[in-house]
């Protein structure tokens, strides 16, 4: 199986009360969807910032992140075609992970 770095864009932390059902959703989700092929639930981030050669430039936006493993790019598609934060507007990045 090969693993997959789930990024999540594009939208801003949800309100207080949103969150907690926000979360109940993901989670639930994630437990009847992923199961086993989860590797790492992963966490929301704050902004941070970027460097390049040595100097700071703009960060790029990222939400949060998440860990699965798949057969495929392609499965991992179908996979992640009805997670929750899709229906809230947001953009899931997908990269596969290289073993070193």
């Amino acid at each position: 199986m090969t693993r997959f770095l789930i990024t999540y864009h594009g939208m801003p932390y949800p309100e207080t009360d949103v969150v907690a059902e926000s979360r109940r959703a993901l989670r639930a989700w994630a437990d009847a969807k992923l199961g086993a092929a989860l590797v790492d639930f992963g966490a929301p981030v704050l902004l941070g910032g970027q460097l390049s050669a040595g100097q700071a430039t703009d960060p790029v936006e990222i939400d949060g992140y998440t860990i699965i493993e798949a057969r495929s790019l392609s499965e991992v598609r179908d996979i992640l075609a009805d997670h929750p934060y899709l229906a809230r507007g947001g953009t899931l990045q997908i990269n596969e992970c290289v073993a070193m």
